[in-house]
């Protein structure tokens, strides 16, 4: 029986949170959107994560798609939810993070509830009420130029004011286990707790674990899960991370990581191909001449990159073709790549950036994944529920190390094919 429930604001998100819990102790199954059953019977994992497609959603949509997933989640009887948005608070002044947040807490009837976007592991931490990512203010990191979501501050709390009803408070390490929470008032409010390691996230697990309502970055759930694993009987077979077959690799996020990535794998000797915007509307670059290049390309055990992935000075050059054109066909071209390697037996896809990871999952049409071991941390290796041979490595734009594809490749391979 499922006893946490996590809503997460994007499939990317959505398997980095569920990576953690599995990396907790916990069985963790992950749905593709609020799974259409009327809801009753019990759950076989001990944590659910459902992935919606909030993240940049109109305020409106995303609350309402967010307490249909809490609905979902509290009928099957969870006894904690858990929002999960980004580590670097993707979110404008007219973000929907806040509006969500703010509904959750009137639906559990929560006092108060935390802003928690630390991920260490990930160099994301919180000290003093600023987010830091590898040392720099998140807005003077590179996410001061995300095309969709630029930040700017680093401030938590201002942060959050615009988008909630509710006041926000600073917590610092030395005053989490220190005194009731209720001197901040009588609720709403949220707290904003130092977490700068692994030491910091166990203790606010400790202090916080029994909330009703936790937000936050995936940092929190693997503490999280140790809490709820010390409770509860065993987390069931491993699920076995390598399979027979070929792979497809696909990148759309333009992050400083997945840039040098791609450029990682293209320089270890692994087959590249460059989608190119203006050519695919010029019709002098067809998806099925790249699906062509692609098979032509495989090198032994490495198989063929493919991607679109670009500089900042490039992305704003494709931009003036029309921003939301650009991004739709460069979705769509990485899904029917996906689709079609499926549907000619191959048996790994791995993909890089959140919004080609969405449009992938989108396409393939899988409605929940059970999750194994992680590539990197927040990166898990999924198997459709159904499909026990096929493989799926999805990561955020801002994960993973520098040779995430090599690695990706040889742990969703069998041995005897490296």
């Amino acid at each position: 029986m499922a006893v946490l429930g996590c809503i997460a604001d994007d499939f990317t998100g959505a398997s980095d949170a569920a990576s953690f819990l599995v990396k907790g102790g916990m069985s963790v199954r992950l749905y593709n959107g609020v799974p259409e059953t009327d809801g009753t019977g019990e759950m076989e994992e001990q944590a659910a994560v459902i992935a919606l497609k909030s993240r940049t959603q109109r305020r409106e949509e995303a609350v309402e798609d967010s307490l249909r997933a809490a609905r979902f989640l509290l009928k099957k009887g969870v006894k904690q939810i858990y929002f999960k948005y980004c580590s670097t608070f993707d979110s404008t002044p007219e973000g929907n993070i806040g509006p969500v947040a703010d509904a959750l807490m009137e639906l559990l009837d929560a006092p108060y509830t935390l802003l928690c976007p630390s991920l260490p592991v990930n160099g994301r931490i919180v000290e003093g009420g600023r987010l830091m990512v590898n040392g720099v203010p998140l807005d003077e990191s590179p996410m001061k130029n995300h095309p969709l979501t630029p930040m700017w501050d680093s401030r938590i709390e201002e942060l959050i004011k615009p988008q909630s009803r509710y006041p926000a408070f600073v917590l610092k390490r030395e005053e989490l286990e220190g005194g009731s929470p209720k001197r901040f008032g009588n609720g709403p409010f949220y707290l904003i707790p130092d977490y700068r390691d692994e030491a910091d996230g166990e203790a606010i697990a400790k202090q916080f674990g029994g909330l009703p309502l936790l937000t936050g970055g995936s940092g929190l759930l693997e503490p999280l899960a140790r809490r709820w694993a010390g409770e509860l009987e065993n987390s069931g077979p491993a699920r076995e991370t390598g399979t027979e077959g070929k792979a497809l690799l696909l990148a759309g996020s333009c992050s400083k990581a997945t840039l040098e990535q791609i450029r990682c794998y293209e320089e270890s000797g692994g087959p590249c191909i460059k989608l190119d915007p203006e050519a695919m509307i010029e019709g002098t670059q067809t998806l099925d001449a790249v699906w062509e290049e692609a098979k032509a390309a495989e090198n032994g055990s490495w198989p063929p990159l493919v991607y679109s992935s670009d500089t900042p000075e490039r992305v704003k050059e494709y931009q003036k073709l029309g921003q939301e054109r650009v991004a739709a066909l460069l979705e769509d071209a990485a899904a029917s790549l996906a689709a079609k390697a499926v549907e000619e037996g191959y048996t790994r896809i791995i993909s890089a950036g959140g919004e080609t990871s969405g449009a992938v999952t989108r396409r393939l049409g899988f409605s929940s994944y059970w999750i194994g071991e992680s590539v990197a941390p927040g990166v898990p290796v999924m198997t459709p529920a159904g499909r026990p041979r096929l493989r799926l490595v999805l990561k955020s734009g801002n994960f993973g190390q520098k040779d995430f594809f090599r690695r990706a490749v040889q742990m969703t391979g069998k041995e005897e094919e490296m």
